[in-house]
């Protein structure tokens, strides 16, 4: 799978609920009355459609919600009319009990675009009503959401608020690990665990656009092949059955050297013959736990090839608004002038979160999952 509990730390400290409890500026002060599309606060409607848990669990807990208050963003947010929401992995960990929702009732969500419906004080000239723009934050699997400004970027023309919902955790994510985590170099060798997932699939892309050669592993022969269809120059299967076999084949295909990073989302399953697979001098980057998270590991096994270990978040990354701005940028540019392939797997509606839920959990999609409200 994709992207796991890499962005979790930060977002439990930099994601709490917002309270609707600041002064709104009206949209009034900014457009024209009976602007198409455009709403104030006192015309929006009271209540909304969203997904909420009162308790951690299976997807039983999942309770689909039509009369839940729309917030009011406070200074420094603004509320987002919501188009599409981006499915990510950590989603479930937060609904599963993996890691502790801050507060119940707790809506589900980490990413989403639409278009600015209010704004409360102080919000950035670039972030005006009606405005189409991505967000990450929390509460998103709902029609409205009160974003932070601080993690909110416009949208540029050519592109839709489907592809952008589809992106931007993932693709911010993927930029920052082959840009910040290990600085990935033409000509490296490259592993990239479910490299048929959402993030699988923006990695080996970006790699393959900064000229490394990318090795990919998926469970199955189809998804082995959407990866190269991606990007990947050579395809592996996990061969679970003997990770020996798996760690000799990479040896083979690199001249007995090892890879020169490793981008591993899949976490306790994996690590360890990936970890196995690393050159003297390289980085492990162990960003997901997709299969479980890593237990036990002693920090003396780095000193056999005095390997990196790196257990990155993008929040650390991209910490200030200006930071998100610069990455979000490359982001664009590569959807726009390298044509990246931005894959979706499937549109559910968000009624329909359980049955999302549930292929997400399964291991069983390719590329993104996203919700329509």
């Amino acid at each position: 799978m994709f992207l796991a509990s890499h962005v979790a730390r930060s977002a439990q400290l930099l994601f709490k609920p917002t309270t609707a409890s600041a002064r709104l500026t009206s949209l009034n002060s900014h457009i024209a009355p009976g602007a198409i599309g455009i709403r104030t606060m006192s015309s929006l409607p009271k209540t909304m459609k969203a997904v909420i848990i009162e308790k951690t669990g299976g997807t039983e807990v999942l309770q689909y919600k039509t009369d839940v208050p729309v917030p009011e963003p406070k200074e420094g947010e603004v509320l987002v009319k919501n188009e599409f929401i981006g499915i990510n992995y950590l989603d479930t960990y937060f609904r599963s009990g993996v890691y502790k929702p801050p507060t119940f009732p707790y809506t589900l969500g980490r990413e989403g675009s639409g278009t600015i419906a209010a704004i409360g004080p102080n919000a950035p000239s670039d972030l005006a009503p009606g405005t189409r723009v991505a967000y990450m934050g929390p509460s998103a699997y709902a029609e409205y959401t009160a974003a932070s400004v601080n993690y909110t970027i416009p949208i540029p023309d050519s592109i839709d608020t489907k592809t952008a919902a589809a992106s931007l955790l993932q693709a911010l994510t993927a930029i920052t690990l082959i840009r910040d985590a290990y600085e990935v170099k033409k000509d490296d060798w490259i592993l990239v665990t479910a490299a048929a997932g959402g993030m699988g699939l923006w990695l080996c892309q970006l790699l393959k656009a900064v000229g490394a050669r990318v090795i990919a592993t998926a469970s199955t022969e189809e998804k082995r092949n959407l990866a190269k269809e991606n990007g990947a120059e050579v395809l592996l299967d996990y061969h679970e059955e003997d990770r020996g076999i798996f760690t000799k084949k990479v040896l083979d295909i690199t001249g007995g050297e090892g890879v020169h990073a490793v981008f591993d989302s899949v976490g306790k399953s994996t690590f360890d013959s990936s970890l196995a697979v690393v050159r003297r001098k390289g980085t492990m980057v162990s960003f997901g736990n997709a299969s479980g998270p890593v237990e036990g590991f002693a920090i003396t096994r780095l000193s056999a090839k005095n390997v990196k270990l790196v257990r990155p978040t993008l929040f650390n990354y991209i910490a200030t608004r200006e930071e998100l701005q610069t990455a979000a940028k490359v982001l664009w540019n590569f959807i726009e002038k390298d044509g990246l392939n931005v894959k979706i797997h499937d549109v559910y509606p968000l009624s329909d979160v359980v049955r999302a839920t549930q292929d997400i959990e399964s291991r069983k999609t390719t590329g993104k999952l996203v919700l329509k409200p």
